[in-house]
Formats: C-alpha cells, sequence, structure tokens
C-alpha cells in the first residue's frame, strides 16, 4: 500500500504532459520494472498508439496483438519476454467503463505475482483518470489517439463528446462515429445523476464545417436546457427555438432524446428526426414505435411530447443514425431495417462499449464508401437498480 500511496502523490503532482514519465520512474522505483509504455485506442478503434513516441511508430493493431486482447476483454493478459526471464503485463486503462487504452508493464519473473498485478492494475486506472485532466492543458493524449489528420468538423465532433463508453449500476452505455477522422453531422450525448440518464442522438442536416457547426449549436442547446433541469420535451422546445433563431427553418437537425429513471426504468422519449431505437428482450429484436415530431428548428415554436414505455432489466437498447440503415451497398442496395436487425443479433453477446464499433464494422463491410453518409451507433445495456 506505501509504494501505490507513493505513486498515486506522484501521479497527481506530475504536470500534465509528463504522467507517462511519472508513472514509467515509479514504476521502475516500486517494482523493478524495466520497460513501461502507454498505449492509447484511436478515434477509429483501428490501433493502439504508443503516447509520446512520435508519429505513428510503434503503433499495434487492435485486432491481432497482446495489447488488443487485454482491451478487448478488460482484463490483464501477460506474456513471457523472449529470451529472458521478464514478463510483459498489458493493463487495461478505463474510466467508468470508456476504454481509453493499455499500460504495457515489463517486470521480472519473480514480481509477476497475482498481488502486484493488481496493485499495476490499480494504478493504470490512476493514470486514465489523470489523463481525462491533463487533457484540458496539453494535447499529447489527443494527438496519440489519431492515426491520420482529423478533418476541421471531425475535431469539433470528437470535442463534443463525453466519452466512448461509460457504465453505473444501473446501466452500460457504448457509442462510435464513422467515418471516424472525418464525421460531419452526427453526434452523441449523454449525462446521469442521481435519478435518471439522459441520451441525445442528433444528426444536423448538410456536411462538413456547416453540418459541424449546426450540430455544435443544437448539442449546446440541448445541454443548455437540460442543466436547467427541465424534462425533455422542453429540452427539445427550447433547442428547436434556439436553432430557429438562428437559421430561420433553412437548417434542421433531426434528434432523439432518451431519458430513463434509474429507480424504475420507466422510460420517456421524444423522437425528432430520423435516428432509430431499437430494443431487444431476450431473443425479440424490435424497432420502438415513436411518433415522429418536427426535427428541431424546422419551424417557429414547434411544441413537443414526450412518449412513455418501459425499461426491464436486461433490455438492451440500440440507436442507430440514418446513415446506418439508408446506407447503399455498390449495387445500390439499402442495408434496411432487417439488415439492422441482423447486426443487433450478431453483437448480442458483446458488452455494450464494444456493440457499435462491431456493427459499425459489419455496415462498413456492406456499403459503398463512395457514396456513404457518417454512421452513428449508441449501444445502452439497461442492468436495472439491482445492477448486473
Amino acid at each position: 500500500m506505501t509504494v501505490l500511496a507513493d505513486i498515486e502523490r506522484s501521479v497527481r503532482a506530475a504536470a500534465p504532459h509528463a504522467l507517462v514519465d511519472v508513472v514509467r520512474d515509479a514504476l521502475a522505483v516500486g517494482y523493478g520494472a524495466s520497460f513501461v509504455r502507454l498505449y492509447l485506442a484511436d478515434y477509429g478503434l483501428t490501433v493502439l498508439n504508443p503516447v509520446g513516441e512520435g508519429g505513428n511508430e510503434g503503433a499495434l493493431p487492435l485486432s491481432n496483438s497482446s495489447e488488443g486482447r487485454a482491451f478487448g476483454s478488460q482484463e490483464p493478459h501477460e506474456r513471457q519476454v523472449r529470451h529472458g526471464d521478464e514478463v510483459d503485463h498489458h493493463l487495461p486503462v478505463t474510466v467508468r467503463g470508456d476504454r481509453l487504452g493499455i499500460l504495457t508493464v515489463r517486470l521480472p519473473q519473480e514480481r509477476s505475482t497475482a498481488a502486484v498485478v493488481e496493485e499495476l492494475s490499480r494504478v493504470a486506472v490512476l493514470l486514465g483518470h489523470e489523463i481525462l485532466v491533463a487533457e484540458r492543458d496539453t494535447d499529447l493524449y489527443r494527438q496519440a489517439r489519431r492515426v491520420n489528420r482529423l478533418t476541421l468538423a471531425a475535431e469539433m465532433q470528437w470535442e463534443l463528446l463525453p466519452g466512448r463508453a461509460c457504465e453505473a449500476t444501473e446501466y452500460a452505455v457504448g457509442a462510435q462515429l464513422e467515418p471516424a477522422y472525418a464525421i460531419y453531422g452526427d453526434n452523441f450525448d449523454w449525462s446521469a445523476d442521481g435519478r435518471s440518464l439522459t441520451l441525445a442522438v442528433t444528426n444536423g442536416m448538410g456536411e462538413g464545417i456547416e453540418a459541424a457547426l449546426l450540430t455544435n449549436l443544437a448539442v449546446k442547446a440541448l445541454r443548455n436546457a437540460r442543466r436547467a433541469g427541465i424534462g425533455i420535451a422542453d429540452q427539445a422546445a427550447l433547442a428547436d427555438q434556439a436553432l430557429y433563431e438562428r437559421f430561420r427553418g433553412a437548417q434542421h437537425v433531426s434528434t432523439l432524446l432518451l431519458r430513463i429513471d434509474l429507480a424504475s426504468g420507466h422510460a420517456q422519449a421524444v423522437d425528432a428526426g430520423s435516428p432509430q431505437l431499437w430494443r431487444q428482450r431476450g431473443k425479440s429484436i424490435e424497432r420502438i414505435g415513436l411518433e415522429a415530431q418536427l426535427p428541431l428548428g424546422m419551424f417557429e415554436e414547434s411544441d413537443y411530447t414526450a412518449q412513455t414505455f418501459q425499461v426491464e432489466p436486461g433490455d438492451r437498447m440500440v440507436f442507430a443514425s440514418d446513415g446506418v440503415y439508408e446506407a447503399l451497398s455498390p449495387r445500390g442496395d439499402v442495408f434496411g431495417e432487417r439488415a439492422l436487425a441482423r447486426a443487433i443479433a450478431a453483437t448480442s453477446l458483446l458488452p455494450a462499449a464494444m456493440v457499435p464499433d462491431a456493427m459499425l464494422l459489419e455496415l462498413a463491410r456492406y456499403r459503398d464508401t463512395e457514396t456513404a453518409d457518417d454512421a452513428l451507433v449508441v449501444c445502452v445495456d439497461w442492468f436495472g437498480p439491482e445492477g448486473r
């Protein structure tokens, strides 16, 4: 415990850009580590990129590496170093369900005990928390998350997002956008307090920077209304007014809002546009039929009504933007609701954090990339107040 406490104090006192260096030095002194490296998952969830190495040198595939297996399983993974008596320990760096990357620590064989691995896992979690705080003051970790240059629209969208996953006793959320480096109009947002979980999926019309600016205004308007403590119908109405005052109906945003009461599973939804909501309950997969209401900003002073339904423990809900179910194959065939239901079924054994990326990979194999719209998937697993 003394070693862990010393490491924690050192990391919390470190300069934002020096977290990895401080952890490396502390693990060398405390555990005899001869090699320490932090990898962060890139925006497209294709590789693990080393932090502070310069460029993309040393990037590892998520799909075919020991580090990638630890990232996918969210369990420590070890591998014997060739021609030596040392062991590499690959430890998930995850904050409240949001999978950031992997911390690799090389230890002597005799120090590689279960107790030490448990302590190193706690160091990895601490490092993840400190990275999220440090990102306010340094670009180092955001730079490590990219293997290509982001478009300006994509930069704006990723800065607006809450994360890619979140877990609590009652639920788990996972989300992903594609194309990750050139997204423009699609966006997701969530927030939870002690009473409820609120989610929003938005799709601003248009392309490029104009779509990103439109979506940015819509998300900020929804957040402003949500933080005033009002219901989702009024959140939609206030965001609608903000958009109409700016664009006078010339541009609008498709939005789907969902609020779930954490104690009861009672859900409210406002369907103001194209995003779809699907539910998997046991082996049954169906689209939740919601009353279609006007997109935000289309007309002046639109009224919105929240519909209600019940979410049961074990339910999985999936949001999909029109870039998913309206995607076209090279032959011009629509992906459609049937293929979307099959994709939900095919990912039913995956945790919520992994579902969106798996579904979007399936979509990528299907669609014509030359005509592809941006696409968004959000997955919500509901456990209820008793948890898993």
